[in-house]
């Protein structure tokens, strides 16, 4: 008895310790010859910004940001609680996020509204506040002007000028089932039609007809989405290949007035509709987002496992017709990258060095922790340049404003070290 006594806190003890350890840091990764090679391919091939949760520097994740082509992966927020699902607004200007209320809350509980949060970040690292309360699953609409979320089994939209939530969608009552949560809720373009993906007592994906009343159901799976102009719904499957884990691709479809126009049956997918499913073990595809532009697909996929916010996915860029070889990998690390976004254009440069730091920060530790490559350490002497460059653009700027206070003129840079 008096041994139940100590076994029993001890077993207590190691389920909070496990509860509170959050994903797998893990440590950089060097890419192989090939990878390298699809990597290099696409360096200025397209211009843009990516933004997705990681664990690499910090077990309850983070957002970082990176260029669309892969280059420039940083910070973008620094928190002990939870960080995921990035929308990038149609401006480029501000990332909207999921964030936990408090330490390490699995995504698993996204069902569970009152442990999450949605904030705002400006691209920089600037600004970040929350937004939503008791929310997850948020998303832009096209004008910047409100967004979509959802709060277990209802769908509400927000002005952000006034704050306002309208309710457009309640499960339960739309399916005349109890228990039914609606997640990642992706309005159309058009406003017309609600892209779901069911979960509680009911699985599968469809789309809601918020005009009219009515599901037409897609099939099983999840993350059903609607491309840049309603044309197309694309969605994961259950099936294809999967490495060690359960099988999965990326499926799109033709869509007609909200309708999908093509089926998946029981004697197969067609050919016309696989959009995705990488060969070899790395194939467990999930987070599918296609580009404002509809041409290119970002995604996440790994070899094995499948919890979302656990296992090592990595992230991928391909330009969609392309053959499936061109399929860049645009992460090499072994912590959990998930839940891309991306957005094109130029990315206005600004001095952002609470990110530096973050950066150089964690690419120091995974330096110092792994016995880096070279190919690791000279990426960690290029975040030092990036730090000290954004730390001589706000010395300029301020020089500029104290100059101008006091009437002077200033000196451009270059011409002052020439003399």
């Amino acid at each position: 008895m008096k041994a139940m006594k100590f076994v029993l806190p001890s077993l207590f003890a190691t389920a909070m310790a496990f509860a509170q350890q959050g994903a797998p840091t893990g440590a950089a990764v060097d890419p192989t010859a090939d990878e390298q090679k699809a990597l290099d391919a696409l360096k200025g091939k397209v211009e843009g910004v990516i933004a997705w949760s990681t664990s690499r520097a910090n077990s309850h994740h983070d957002i970082w940001l990176m260029n669309a082509d892969g280059t420039g992966a940083h910070a973008l927020t620094a928190s002990d609680n939870v960080d995921w699902f990035p929308r990038i607004s149609p401006d480029g200007s501000k990332v909207l996020f999921n964030r936990s209320k408090g330490g390490w809350v699995p995504e698993n509980d996204a069902n569970y509204p009152e442990k999450w949060d949605l904030w705002m970040v400006n691209l920089d690292g600037s600004d970040a506040h929350k937004v939503v309360e008791n929310a997850t699953w948020g998303t832009w609409r096209p004008d910047g002007k409100s967004i979509v979320f959802s709060r277990a089994g209802k769908v509400f939209t927000m002005d952000l000028a006034s704050k306002a939530e309208t309710m457009i969608l309640d499960g339960e009552v739309a399916f005349d089932k109890s228990g039914v949560i609606l997640q990642e809720p992706n309005m159309s373009p058009d406003g017309k039609h609600l892209a779901i993906t069911l979960r509680g007592s009911m699985r599968e994906t469809g789309v809601w007809n918020l005009e009219k009343g009515g599901w037409i159901k897609s099939g099983d799976g999840c993350q059903i989405d609607w491309n840049f102009d309603g044309s197309k719904l694309y969605r994961v499957n259950p099936t294809g290949n999967g490495g060690t884990a359960a099988p999965s691709e990326i499926l799109w479809f033709s869509a007609k007035d909200g309708k999908q126009v093509e089926k998946v049956g029981f004697f197969g997918i067609p050919k016309n509709v696989r959009l995705m499913d990488l060969p070899g073990r790395r194939s467990h595809e999930y987070f599918p987002r296609i580009s404002p532009d509809g041409k290119w697909l970002v995604w996440g996929a790994t070899d094995k496992g499948h919890d979302h916010d656990m296992f090592d996915y990595e992230l991928y860029m391909w330009k969609i017709g392309e053959p499936v070889e061109t399929a860049a990998r645009i992460t090499y690390h072994s912590g959990n990258d998930r839940w891309p976004d991306i957005w094109l254009g130029k990315v206005p440069v600004k001095a952002a060095p609470v990110a530096a730091v973050a950066d150089v920060k964690a690419q120091a530790a995974a330096a110092v922790a792994g016995g880096a490559s070279d190919a690791k350490m000279d990426e960690l002497i290029k975040a030092i340049d990036r730090l000290t460059d954004a730390v001589n653009a706000l010395t300029r700027t301020q020089m500029d404003k104290n100059m101008a206070a006091e009437g002077a003129e200033h000196i451009p840079a270059g011409v002052a070290e020439a003399k």
